[in-house]
Order: C-alpha cells, then sequence, then structure tokens
C-alpha cells in the first residue's frame, strides 16, 4: 500500500487513463457494503501521519492518507458560483458523493476508512461534514510558538508555506475587515504566522459547527498520553478496543519512526531536539511570527480569540 496517495504515488512506470465523469459516477452506484468514511484534518506536520499509522494498527481501519482528488475539491469548492468554475454545486455534489462511496470500500476486515487530509484540504470539512452526516472528523494543530517553531525547522518548509500563501492569505482577507499587508512582504516566519491563524481559524469553526462530530487534538497533548488519546480517537470514530491495544500502542514502532518516511528513526525526544534546535536557530523568525498574530489579535477580536483560546 501506498503511503501517500497525491503526487508521490505517481512514477514513470505509472499508466493511467481518463474516464467520463458519468461512467465512474455509474460505477460507483454499484459498490455495495460502503463503510463508514471518517477523516483527520489538521494544520500541517502537526502529527497526523503518525495517528493515521496508528489507526492501521488496529487491523480494522483501511487509512487513505492524502488522496490527491481531495485537493482537487478544494479548489474547485472555492470557486463554486463563480463565473470561472467549471462544476455546478449540483455537480460538485454529485462528484463528492461519489468519491466518497469509492474511498468507502474496504477489505474483509475493514470496520472504517479514514482519510488523512492534506493540510491545505481543511477547508473543505464543512462541505464534507455536511453532506455525509455519518463522517466524523479529529482536527489536529499545536500552539502557535511550537507550530512557528516545527515548521521554520523543515528545509522544504518556505516553498511549501509560500505554495499554499495565495490561497490561505485570500481566505484570511476574507474573515477580517482590516487589510493585510501583502504576501509578499512577509518574512518566513510572519508567513508561517498567517498560515497557523488560518488553518487553525478553519479547525475552529469546524469544532464548532459540529460539535461532537468534530474534536481538536493538540499534537503535544496527544504525545504526553499516547494510549489514552488514541482509545479517545478510537471511541470518536466508533471502533472497538481493548485493554491490550492501549498497552501495545504506546510501545509502538511507529512512534520511533519518522512517519512520513519510516526508514528513517524519529522519536519523540528526536522531535524535542529538533524543536529546540529551532527556537535557537530560529529565534528571530519565531519571534517575528509571534509579534505578527498578537498585532493581529490587537486589531480583530476574533483573531484574538483564536490566538489567545488556543494558546490559554
Amino acid at each position: 500500500m501506498a503511503s501517500f496517495l497525491d503526487d508521490r504515488l505517481l512514477g514513470p512506470a505509472t499508466k493511467g487513463g481518463w474516464l467520463a465523469v458519468d461512467r465512474v459516477v455509474d460505477a460507483a452506484r454499484l459498490v455495495t457494503n460502503v463503510r463508514p468514511v471518517h477523516f483527520i484534518f489538521h494544520t500541517g506536520h502537526v502529527g497526523s501521519t503518525l495517528v493515521s499509522r496508528l489507526l492501521d494498527e488496529t487491523g480494522e481501519v483501511l487509512s487513505l492518507r492524502e488522496p490527491l482528488p481531495l485537493r482537487t475539491f478544494a479548489d474547485a469548492h472555492d470557486v463554486l458560483g463563480q463565473p470561472d468554475s467549471l462544476l455546478s454545486n449540483a455537480q460538485f455534489d454529485l462528484i463528492l458523493a461519489t468519491f466518497m462511496r469509492l474511498w468507502g470500500r474496504g477489505y474483509d476486515a475493514t470496520r472504517s476508512v479514514i482519510v488523512k487530509a492534506t493540510s491545505s484540504a481543511g477547508r473543505l470539512v464543512v462541505p464534507i461534514l455536511a453532506a455525509s452526516e455519518a463522517s466524523r472528523a479529529i482536527y489536529m494543530n499545536l500552539r502557535a510558538e511550537p507550530y512557528l517553531a516545527t515548521l521554520l525547522a523543515g528545509q522544504n518548509s518556505p516553498i511549501d508555506l509560500r505554495g499554499h500563501g495565495p490561497e490561505r492569505m485570500r481566505r484570511l482577507q476574507s474573515r477580517i475587515a482590516a487589510p493585510v499587508a501583502p504576501l509578499h512582504t512577509l518574512s518566513i516566519g510572519e508567513l508561517a504566522a498567517m498560515s497557523w491563524l488560518v488553518e487553525s481559524w478553519t479547525q475552529r469553526d469546524a469544532v464548532q459547527r459540529f460539535a461532537g462530530r468534530v474534536i481538536a487534538l493538540d499534537f503535544d497533548q496527544f504525545l504526553s498520553a499516547v494510549a489514552d488519546n488514541m482509545g479517545g480517537i478510537l471511541t470518536h470514530f466508533g471502533l472497538p478496543y481493548d485493554a491490550r491495544y492501549l498497552a501495545a500502542v504506546g510501545r509502538s514502532p511507529v512512534l520511533a519512526r519518522y512517519s512520513k518516511a519510516p526508514e528513517y528513526a524519529y522519536t519523540p525526544n528526536v522531535r524535542a531536539e529538533v524543536l529546540r534546535d529551532s527556537r535557537r536557530h530560529n529565534s528571530e523568525e519565531i519571534r517575528k511570527g509571534m509579534d505578527w498574530l498578537e498585532r493581529r489579535a490587537r486589531s480583530d477580536r476574533a483573531v484574538a480569540e483564536i490566538v489567545n483560546g488556543a494558546d490559554a
């Protein structure tokens, strides 16, 4: 099974083809025994892949990590109702429902399918859960300062942050009245802070709108009590577990590997050292990011609620 179902799945030997949407819709209608489809949404680099791999160990979950259509759906949903939209609202709903049925296939032992979204697809949480009342989700995040330290430690983070920057900036500007400094003027720390704010806002909205169906999960808190938190996650998704699983999950080899590339060792202690190193080497950019959040919080009550609430 591929670790991720996005561009990383594609290689020189990959074969594919094009099918008319109607044929896919008709084929999906033939799917029987559709399993519940639940989701892991997250703000990026906050342990979602780790949780997904720990869920694999139950033997009852089919994990789908970052299926590429989710990103396409997110982009399509952004422009629904606008002149440049290629889909009507009804067409979007039909195609999303089709993929939910396709994702809901499983093996004999599969009780639930759990889709780990890519971070930028968090903005789909409302249309997905509104359309699928049986679906539940966890939404993973970190407090602002450890989030900045985490992102700034990554070698590829500047590319990732700038790639998602325009879409996130549009989301932010749509929520606040005061103009925001242009994207090109932000330092990398400020850009990371802007990303945290936008994705945290999306998380808060989801938790409030779908109370009981979406639960927030802080990654640092998760690591402090892995077994207890996995028990809570399984209960939330309606999955059974026993004391033997909880006793074993805290010692799982998954916790000692880098989830996105399991060939590399990466323990919680290594993560803590990476964060300490990032705080030493990126202190100036972390400070800029935190200052940016504080300035926005002083001028916007809604932002203040997110910043102060998340860091309380």
